[in-house]
């Protein structure tokens, strides 16, 4: 039978899939348009199961925190782009998912998943499915972090929508909070403060800067002295409390925070991507390689 273009027109806006693949999906169904819905519902799964074991390394980490400033929450949304990354349909996505996982205490990647989409009528990994049909890249919710039972008040701050940080601080006010969560997100520390670094990993430290003291020749008695001296910079480095204050290097975070009579009891920060192996595409080996194909 025909397809109209007014057929093909409303599977369009009903799916925001491309004009061909609703003018297949119709042909395929007699030009019944819930039939071809469904059709093309299930030729997304399996174009999102395709595409599963694509890299994708770009995205967003998006962050909620409750009104009462008791709950927060991060999680990375991926995509294999950064274009993806702007593009409105995966910020809805993305949004949709934050927003969820605020709203129910969920505390892992399926769990979360398997929650119903608002007003969309499917669960987000049926909206995840129907996304990577729409949009032709993989598309994976990679974590969720949460911060409940806040023993102060949970701070937030997101960098663009790469780096996302939730900072729980007693006492103090908004401007320090943050402060505070601006510093973790541009310096990068581990931990809060110096009794929280692990046991093994301190005393590893302590055998490479003993190793690197006496390669450099100094003097047996005063090696202890160097050892310790530089754990102490390596701990600064590491923690909150002994960073420089990113806004007043002259200060540690340590005293920013006595200054306003505040304290980091704990914190959170990811960045999209981490930990995620890309691949390095070599053109010039890929120009080749078509040309002794050719």
């Amino acid at each position: 039978m025909a397809i109209s273009a007014a057929q093909v027109k409303e599977l369009r806006e009903r799916t925001g899939s491309g004009m061909m693949e609703c003018k297949k999906a119709l042909t395929e169904t007699g030009g019944d348009i819930e039939a071809a819905i469904e059709l093309m519902r299930k030729t997304g799964q399996a174009k999102a199961a395709k595409k599963a074991g694509r890299v994708a390394a770009e995205g967003a980490i998006m962050l909620a925190v409750s009104d009462d400033g008791r709950r927060g929450v991060l999680v990375e949304v991926n995509c294999e782009t950064d274009f993806v990354a702007k593009d409105a349909g995966f910020g809805e996505f993305a949004e949709a998912v934050v927003a969820q996982a605020l709203a129910s205490d969920v505390e892992d990647v399926e769990a979360l998943m398997a929650l119903p989409m608002a007003g969309a009528g499917q669960t987000l990994a049926e909206a995840r499915e129907a996304l990577i049909a729409k949009i032709g890249e993989n598309i994976q919710v990679r974590r969720v972090v949460r911060l409940d039972g806040a023993q102060g008040q949970i701070h937030s701050y997101r960098h663009g929508v790469r780096i996302g940080v939730l900072v729980d601080v007693e006492g103090g006010d908004a401007e320090v909070g943050k402060d505070i969560a601006m510093h973790i997100a541009a310096s990068r520390p581990l931990c809060v403060s110096a009794d929280q670094v692990d046991g093994d990993a301190l005393a590893k430290e302590r055998e490479i800067f003993r190793a690197q003291a006496l390669e450099e020749g100094k003097p047996e008695k005063i090696v202890d002295k160097i050892v310790e001296g530089r754990v102490r910079k390596y701990l600064e480095e590491i923690t909150l409390l002994g960073q420089p204050f990113v806004k007043d290097p002259d200060l540690s975070v340590e005293q920013r925070l006595n200054q306003a009579g505040a304290k980091v009891a704990r914190f959170v920060r990811l960045e999209v991507g981490e930990g995620v192996e890309k691949r390095q595409e070599n053109f010039a080996d890929e120009v080749m390689a078509q040309v002794r194909g050719a």
